[in-house]
């Protein structure tokens, strides 16, 4: 918020580049380290409009209660978001992105409490925000995985782990 108050203040109603418009970390020289040496994972969820409110407040909570530092992203309502895809994240719902410094195997484990609520609530993780889902928790985020796997070309794994002539 902090953000688009500042922008609307700065410049008024302009067009401006993209770049420092969607991405105003990289204007800070080496903004990575603001989580420290061992970097940060980055966790994005999707729960029911149903659970939405609870949900998040269980999350944000076990959040305050295992970790304290955290670094919001966004929290959006997708309830009009829904895609229509085998395997699309967006669904009905609303979502939480946070960022997370890297403290070692605690973080882990706080991130596989945050799957089990998102699970309950039934709920999705983002897996291109995640770098340490589960197997078993990517299969119960996509519940039309069987569905899709018929459409996966054989021949693209070969390449993907180096295999095949081309």
């Amino acid at each position: 918020m902090a953000y688009f108050w500042k922008a609307r203040t700065d410049v008024g109603h302009q067009v401006v580049h993209y770049d420092p418009f969607f991405y105003p970390l990289d204007s800070v020289l080496q903004w990575n380290r603001l989580y420290g040496p061992k970097g940060f994972l980055q966790y994005q969820c999707v729960v029911p409009a149903r659970s939405a409110e609870s949900s998040i407040h269980e999350l944000l909570t076990r959040i305050g209660r295992r970790q304290g530092r955290v670094v919001p992203r966004r929290s959006q309502d997708l309830r009009n978001n829904a895609v229509d895809g085998l395997m699309s994240f967006p669904r009905s719902g609303a979502t939480l992105a946070l960022d997370f410094p890297l403290l070692g195997p605690q973080t882990f484990d706080l991130l596989e409490e945050l799957d089990r609520i998102v699970l309950e609530a039934g709920g999705a993780v983002y897996p291109a925000k995640d770098a340490r889902m589960s197997p078993a928790m990517f299969e119960k985020s996509f519940s039309s995985l069987d569905s899709f796997s018929s459409f996966i070309d054989p021949a693209f794994f070969v390449q993907l782990l180096g295999g095949g002539d081309h």
